[in-house]
């Protein structure tokens, strides 16, 4: 019988294939493996419970805050002062950088971005949502500022994320390959199910919301009509699926093969998904999976951040698709995309 790892005996195995071989990021990851737990246990009683709904709050985004959404950033945060492996914070749903000014976090070598519930707007259907974090070493001394944050999407040392599903999986990568923990409920533990995970260089699903089309980029107009044109050779037409979460889109198409777009469009010309914390995260995990995550013409780990809460275009999932579409924008739309 297969021996059963748990997400600490896999952690503290790999200790030395970690960046800088650090305890402290042995400790975080953990940390965010307990605070994911404690989310999942109210993502699951959701319906039972007073924490559906929308709050009277708004985030920086502009967008109105879901109670879950408060809830799951406050986990998060307390995990991270209370473990003391942090020195500052930045999430979706905090304007600015949160600086833990202990004297054991201020010293801390990690600071962390994070999207504490993303597909929030789902919560009330009782669809797919997770938890995605971008892990970066910092480059300053004393007290943490923006600029440990707004680092190359390359020079992550881990990122991950978490989707709470049918079942609630936590999915990581420290730069050596991706690996899935699966959360057993008997024993309260995520297990390795899933070791170095590698997604299909040619899939068959594409991920878009075509509500937008007449608003697209026409190099991404083309690519659409060339999905759903009939050829046996490469398995047109493909299959539209499209959730809404990008976590639930992009876990469901690194595992089977697919493309997740959210490009540019004429009312969100900078694209809408946010770099230091969804899209860096994202095509890290996909890169380290064989995978391939770009703007359209720039691959997204080379980015230079400028705003803690900038939006970029992405197009990420498997190799061959990825490029597929970057080959229809320099086409058909040679100066619309970043």
């Amino acid at each position: 019988m297969n021996r059963v790892i748990t997400l600490n005996e896999f952690i503290i195995e790999k200790q030395k294939d970690f960046p800088y071989s650090s305890g402290e990021l042995t400790g975080l990851l953990s940390d965010i493996g307990v605070a994911a737990k404690i989310v999942n246990r109210e993502v699951n009683k959701a319906g039972l419970v007073n924490i559906l709904g929308a709050t009277e709050n708004s985030n920086i985004q502009g967008e109105t805050q879901q109670k879950l959404d408060v809830y799951a950033n406050h986990q998060f945060v307390s995990a991270f002062r209370s473990g003391a492996e942090v020195a500052a914070i930045a999430s979706e749903e905090e304007e600015d950088i949160c600086v833990y000014q202990n004297e054991i976090s201020r010293d801390a070598k990690y600071v962390v971005a994070f999207d504490p519930l993303d597909g929030s707007s789902n919560i009330d259907v009782n669809v797919s949502i997770g938890t995605i974090f971008s892990i970066y070493r910092r480059v300053t001394k004393g007290v943490c500022t923006r600029e440990d944050f707004l680092q190359k999407g390359m020079y992550q040392v881990a990122a991950g994320y978490v989707i709470y599903g049918s079942s609630t999986m936590l999915v990581f990568t420290t730069g050596n390959g991706v690996n899935g923990f699966t959360l057993d409920p008997s024993i309260g533990e995520f297990c390795l199910s899933h070791p170095n995970l590698k997604t299909p260089e040619n899939g068959s699903i594409y991920s878009i919301n075509e509500g937008h089309y007449n608003d697209l980029p026409e190099g991404i107009k083309q690519y659409l009509n060339w999905c759903k044109e009939s050829n046996k050779a490469d398995n047109r037409p493909y299959s539209a699926r499209y959730i809404g979460s990008m976590v639930a889109d992009f876990h469901r198409n690194l595992i089977k093969g697919g493309v997740f777009i959210y490009p540019q469009t004429a009312h969100s010309p900078n694209g809408k998904l946010r770099l230091l914390y969804e899209c860096n995260p994202m095509a890290f995990i996909a890169e380290q999976a064989g995978g391939k995550a770009s703007t359209g013409k720039q691959r997204v780990l080379e980015l230079q951040p400028t705003a803690l809460h900038q939006r970029v275009p992405i197009i990420i999932g498997s190799k061959n698709m990825v490029e597929k579409v970057e080959q229809m924008l320099e086409q058909f739309s040679p100066v619309s995309t970043l």
